[in-house]
């Protein structure tokens, strides 16, 4: 086969737990204010049905080095081939996503950024997008592999991103700080989907083999490998809206 889909998600959450204002802000380690847009959300009870709905059309969900091969070796893909990608690694994830992930005996990519990550975990509030703990995010090690959304660069500028901002050398500090820290070298989420052809021409020298945008579309031999699309599995989408992404 030679393409596959990658889904993007950020936060699970109940239904009865979610009204659109709920969301105050992330809750982060290093104390950085945002916001998570509410379409980034997911409700649980979508989830299930999605990830059910890809076990049951017999669906394999990829490793990294399954799509570093497809490119870079000539390997071919399974034929109905999804990779599974969270970006933040929030709480909600490790409560609820892992469970059914680990159920369907499915396989997942984590875009850790490394200084939101927690020393201890911290309660789950539905009022906060709360992130993991460093002993959480080894806990979902059996199902999740984790890759590079930079250590603390994950942040908005008014015109573009911090990761578009910087010069070429704290990037540089920054993503190999992240790189002591995830398990699979060499790939990059670029935070808000934020990227341009300087930071792209210093990822390739940097070794990275694999770039993810937050670009909708089928990934193909003929896809840039720094470009990769995601689709993002957003809160208004039923099963009908999520079947339509493999059609």
């Amino acid at each position: 086969m030679n393409s596959f889909i990658t889904l993007m998600y950020h936060e699970i959450i109940k239904r009865e737990d979610f009204t659109p204002t709920i969301n105050e802000g992330i809750c982060v380690s290093d104390g950085y204010e945002d916001k998570l847009p509410t379409s980034l959300f997911c409700f649980l009870d979508e989830f299930e049905k999605q990830m059910r709905y890809l076990h049951e059309q017999g669906y394999t969900t990829l490793t990294l080095q399954q799509v570093k091969d497809f490119y870079y070796s000539g390997k071919s893909l399974p034929e109905k081939a999804v990779l599974l990608t969270f970006d933040d690694l929030f709480k909600s994830v490790y409560i609820y996503a892992y469970p059914i992930l680990k159920k369907y005996g499915f396989h997942a990519v984590g875009f850790v950024v490394k200084d939101w990550l927690f020393s201890q975990p911290q309660e789950y509030k539905i009022e906060k997008s709360v992130t993991m703990s460093f002993e959480e995010v080894e806990k979902i090690s059996d199902v999740f592999e984790f890759a590079n959304h930079t250590a603390s660069l994950h942040k908005r500028r008014k015109e573009c991103t911090e990761v578009q901002a910087v010069d070429k050398e704290i990037l540089y500090k920054d993503l190999m700080e992240c790189e002591t820290l995830v398990n699979t070298k060499g790939v990059f989420a670029y935070p808000f989907g934020g990227y341009n052809e300087q930071v792209i021409e210093n990822l390739k020298a940097w070794g990275y083999l694999l770039g993810f945008t937050t670009e909708e579309g089928k990934n193909t031999v003929d896809t840039d490998t720094m470009k990769l699309h995601r689709y993002g599995v957003f809160i208004n989408y039923d099963i009908n809206k999520f079947m339509d992404i493999f059609q």
